[in-house]
């Protein structure tokens, strides 16, 4: 297993002028998801108390709020054809909305008290849901198509193939990857330790997770073949792919951390370091195409960086006076959403 190392490079200096914003908005509670709708036209924000407002994403009108969940929402995801959101919460309960009416139109048994994850197929008619070990397929109008095996800790996280034809989960012990098609996982990533996130590359050649152990994994999804980097400075929860699979952006810190993963990929290389925020990232997003990341902080900040392997740069920044809770870039890549751990949405544009 190959071990990589970090290293400083200078703090960089903006570039362009600020973000102009379009539109802000507030929900009065604190953000646990962020998300546009595939078509770009609505920005679902849901409440950790159970609401999700759908805001109009040209001017931040609310077009409806759904009630979501009675005891918290957890987490949610958008149908592909946008007019059907997904939701979890701590009801036990999976729930699919008709974001056109407003209305509920299916709910569904997560399997356990709380279901914290749910995800569309980016490509397909399928909806997976976590609830602690429980994991289960349906149909994206509410049936159930399989109930896997549970698996061997707490389910962490899932996360879809770019063509949806597979889907992983991280748990204790590593990755587990599924074919919608099979009732049986098709292959374990095992390791000793507790993985907290993981993220496919745009094109599936590999799967990055974040570690408790203050460590990131890089497998080599044809091969098994796996890397991990260490001397972060805390636990890593945030992994982001940019389009080309080139670049791996990665939190765990004060400071971005960028692999290089072209060419023989990131083992014994120096990563990209990218210094501006004052206190912890908790955020990073790439954009759908090129290579514009976003970052937010701890410190209310707001990054948007070029990267780059011989000049990164810091093109632009905002500070918010709250924690960064969520960011999100809108389909076309023209807008970017944030939110601070108050509920104050803004979307501005490049």
């Amino acid at each position: 297993m190959s071990r990589i190392m970090m290293q400083r490079k200078d703090k960089p200096k903006p570039q362009q002028p600020p973000l102009k914003t379009l539109w802000r908005a507030a929900i009065d509670d604190h953000p646990i998801g962020l998300a546009w709708s595939p078509d770009g036209n609505l920005l679902a924000v849901a409440g950790v108390s159970g609401p999700i407002t759908l805001h109009d994403g040209a001017n931040g009108a609310v077009r409806h709020s759904l009630a979501g969940h009675t005891l918290d929402t957890m987490a949610i995801s958008w149908h592909k054809d946008s007019r059907v959101i997904a939701s979890v919460g701590q009801d036990g309960r999976v729930r699919l909305w008709d974001v056109v009416a407003g209305t509920q139109i299916a709910e569904m048994a997560g399997g356990a008290g709380w279901v914290e994850r749910v995800a569309f197929s980016p490509a397909s008619d399928w909806l997976v849901s976590a609830a602690g070990r429980k994991l289960r397929l349906w149909k994206s109008t509410g049936e159930l198509i399989c109930e896997y095996p549970d698996a061997n800790s707490t389910i962490t996280d899932i996360k879809w193939r770019s063509d949806g034809k597979q889907f992983a989960i991280s748990a204790y012990n590593g990755v587990v990857l599924y074919d919608p098609t099979k009732s049986e996982p098709l292959r374990r990533f095992e390791w000793q330790g507790s993985t907290l996130t993981l993220e496919w590359s745009p094109d599936g050649s590999y799967i990055a997770t974040g570690d408790q152990d203050s460590t990131v994994h890089f497998w080599i999804t044809d091969t098994g073949q796996d890397l991990q980097m260490w001397g972060y400075a805390t636990k890593v929860l945030e992994l982001a792919w940019s389009f080309n699979n080139r670049y791996l952006a990665t939190g765990g810190g004060t400071q971005v951390v960028v692999w290089d993963c072209s060419g023989k990929g990131p083992a014994n290389t120096k990563p990209i370091m990218l210094e501006g925020h004052q206190s912890l990232i908790k955020h990073l997003k790439f954009q759908h195409s090129g290579n514009v990341l976003a970052s937010g902080g701890n410190d209310g900040m707001l990054g948007i960086w070029r990267v780059e392997k011989k000049k990164s740069t810091l093109l632009t920044s905002a500070v918010f006076k709250d924690p960064i809770a969520g960011i999100a870039w809108s389909p076309d890549d023209r807008c970017i959403a944030v939110v601070d751990e108050i509920g104050t949405v803004s979307v501005a544009q490049l």
